[in-house]
């Protein structure tokens, strides 16, 4: 009862530890931001003309980062709320930023969006934004907690969630178990969930206390990468704050619902002479941490992956400016999105049986 407690806390919290994808991965954005220095050269302040080529390489990249706006097109954008802590709590609009390109007055504080990695800078009334010897910006930087793009999406897919999942719920117990409403059509996935990845990996004595994760685990990437291919421009998972907030949840309850016999096959394994035990333990231990980073950057690699090869080769078209080679980049994206949708489902699946995998490994039990 305890664990499945415990269970029910974690996948609870994972709308809560996604609220921090807008909290980007450092690193992350000062390679995108390095690559871009040049390119978004009006950043600096020079005012230089981008070539296509480089317009397109910019629009890509600036596809794959959050942003504080939807922008549908020039004329229909949808603003955010901006939360910064600055010393003080400051609340604005991001409509005050106009894309990126006026600085926004808060409480007598000025702010500014980099157009190289799409954080905010605190700069003063011209909006200047400075740049070291590498190219990175050097104006200070307020804690951001922003609602952004990607945790507005997040909060749609988890509401869709409940509200399918809910009136499926319901409808099994006002009519003795048959399902109506929109959550029928996943019965046929939850069951195959249930029968071909939990029940095989876990086996039919532990499956059960698994399954709220697994299914929400696979509904919640499978969605998120749906809304991806959407003209709304999100790019949940292509966030590598949201793969790790998914990851560290698989590897939370593989560490607290692990039975005794799976800690003593990593850290005394039976069998197998002493000298050796002490040298495999470490390693064994090793691979409890290298296996949800495997997940992270298996599903964030992918989903960043197929999202440039789609924008870049939609950019053909555009360099080509002939109607043989943008007629045949049009078809080629046409069919990559195709193949994209596969590869939506594709993903969710591959997490989740992993997942199923490690949770079996944890939960079995061994006869020595």
């Amino acid at each position: 009862m305890q664990q499945k407690k415990l269970l029910n806390l974690l996948t609870s919290l994972l709308l809560i530890i996604a609220f921090q994808a807008n909290a980007q991965h450092e690193e992350e954005h000062e390679i995108i931001q390095h690559n871009n220095a040049q390119e978004v050269a009006h950043d600096n302040g020079h005012g230089e003309t981008l070539s296509l080529k480089e317009q397109i390489k910019a629009d890509i990249n600036h596809h794959l980062l959050d942003a504080h706006d939807f922008h549908v097109t020039d004329y229909l954008t949808f603003p955010l709320p901006i939360i910064l802590w600055d010393n003080g709590l400051h609340v604005f609009s991001s409509s005050k930023f106009h894309h990126g390109e006026s600085v926004a007055e808060s409480n007598g504080n000025y702010y500014a969006i980099s157009h190289g990695n799409g954080h905010i800078y605190k700069t003063d009334s011209s909006g200047v934004i400075h740049h070291n010897e590498k190219g990175y910006e050097s104006n200070e930087k307020p804690l951001d907690l922003s609602i952004t793009k990607n945790v507005v999406m997040i909060i749609v897919t988890s509401l869709i969630l409940f509200l399918l999942f809910g009136g499926l719920a319901r409808s099994y117990a006002k009519n003795g178990g048959i399902g109506k409403g929109p959550g029928r059509f996943l019965e046929p996935i939850i069951l195959y969930i249930r029968d071909e990845i939990a029940i095989p990996n876990i086996g039919e004595k532990h499956y059960k206390k698994y399954m709220n994760y697994l299914l929400t685990i696979f509904f919640f990437i499978w969605f998120v990468n749906l809304f991806g291919l959407t003209p709304l421009g999100v790019n949940i998972t292509g966030n590598i704050a949201v793969t790790f907030s998914l990851a560290i949840l698989t590897y939370f309850i593989t560490t607290f619902t692990a039975k005794k016999d799976y800690w003593k096959h990593i850290f005394w394994m039976p069998g197998v002479p002493a000298p050796m035990k002490i040298i495999l333990a470490p390693i064994e231990l090793l691979g409890t941490f290298i296996k949800p980073f495997a997940l992270m950057i298996r599903l964030y690699a992918n989903m960043k992956a197929g999202h440039v090869v789609l924008m870049s080769i939609i950019g053909l078209m555009f360099l080509f400016k002939s109607w043989i080679g943008s007629s045949l980049s049009f078809g080629l994206a046409f069919g990559l999105m195709i193949l994209e949708l596969l590869v939506a489902a594709l993903q969710a699946y591959i997490f989740t049986v992993l997942s199923a995998l490690y949770f079996g490994s944890a939960a079995e039990e061994h006869e020595h």
